[in-house]
């Protein structure tokens, strides 16, 4: 088991980002990844429905502040029952969130992520994003996705309770669990990295991941991309921290969103999920993600379903 990440110069990351890179691939360009995704897509994922089984991996509403909740989300009643005619009674209430953190699930869109100033595609950061939103690369653009989702569920492969944090994902390891779950990454699929976090979080104590988390070594992007992939999740943000890149603190986000043109789905809770596809014998599953239709987001908060 890797539990250092190898260091990676500027020079390496920069010719390994040239190298997955897929701009001008796409004719809705800020889609990105998700143009993978065809109805034949959508279809083959409807075929592993089996038993029926819905399992969702969004976290709770989380307004206590914590080591790995910097921004607490806002939540208060805005109306008990008192403010409008009497009968019938009513109760509504607030939702508010700074969601681009680690105590959200949530979709980051390709307008989220710009390397070198430029987002996915090449488009100049600062004339596509401003104080009103983004002009390219929204979340509203994407849509919502229905594809084949895989559970790369390394605990499980490797059996071990979780992964420490700082531990690296290289692409070795992706093919030893392919051959120990009995699963493969495809083409338009949705690929999501359970490193137990939240089973350690649980049973240790929350910890600040931004400082220390189990995550994607760059050396395994390369990988990622070969196989296609149209989505990229996990437990935690993807990112292996501390990084093994000088300089790039998320450099995975960079690989996926600015250059290959994935988003990424952050800090799902994969523990039921990772209960389900045990008891069912299998790891791969229906996905459904159903960003908010917000013009101008840089993503969403988001509850993703796999379906069994």
């Amino acid at each position: 088991m890797t539990s250092n990440p190898a260091a990676v110069s500027r020079q390496e990351f920069d010719a390994l980002f040239a190298s997955v890179r897929t701009w001008g691939q796409w004719a809705a360009p800020d889609r990105g990844a998700w143009n993978r995704v065809t109805a034949g897509h959508v279809r083959r994922a409807g075929a592993l429905v089996r038993s029926g089984t819905v399992v969702p991996m969004g976290r709770p509403w989380d307004t206590r502040p914590g080591p790995d909740n910097a921004k607490p989300a806002l939540h208060y009643m805005s109306d008990l029952g008192d403010v409008e005619d009497p009968e019938p009674s009513v109760y509504k209430d607030f939702l508010a969130v700074d969601y681009h953190g680690k105590g959200v699930t949530h979709l980051d869109a390709l307008s989220h992520v710009a390397y070198r100033g430029l987002l996915y595609d090449g488009r100049e950061a600062r004339e596509s994003v401003d104080a009103a939103g983004a002009r390219f690369g929204a979340v509203s653009a994407l849509g919502p996705l229905v594809t084949k989702g895989v559970l790369l569920d390394l605990p499980a492969a490797l059996g071990v309770r979780w992964l420490e944090p700082g531990h690296a994902v290289h692409a070795r390891d992706v093919i030893a669990a392919e051959q120990a779950l009995g699963v493969a990454i495809e083409d338009g699929d949705a690929l999501l990295l359970r490193s137990g976090a939240f089973r350690r979080r649980r049973e240790t104590g929350p910890w600040d991941p931004a400082a220390a988390s189990a995550g994607w070594h760059v050396s395994a992007v390369p990988l990622l991309a070969e196989r296609g992939i149209a989505l990229l999740g996990g437990d935690g943000d993807s990112d292996v921290r501390p990084s093994p890149v000088e300089g790039v603190h998320s450099p995975v986000h960079a690989l996926a969103v600015a250059a290959m043109g994935v988003p990424l789905l952050d800090n799902l809770d994969l523990e039921p999920l990772s209960a389900a596809c045990a008891e069912a014998g299998r790891y791969a599953f229906m996905l459904v993600v159903t960003p908010l239709n917000v013009p101008g987001g840089t993503g969403s908060p988001v509850n993703p379903v796999a379906i069994l």
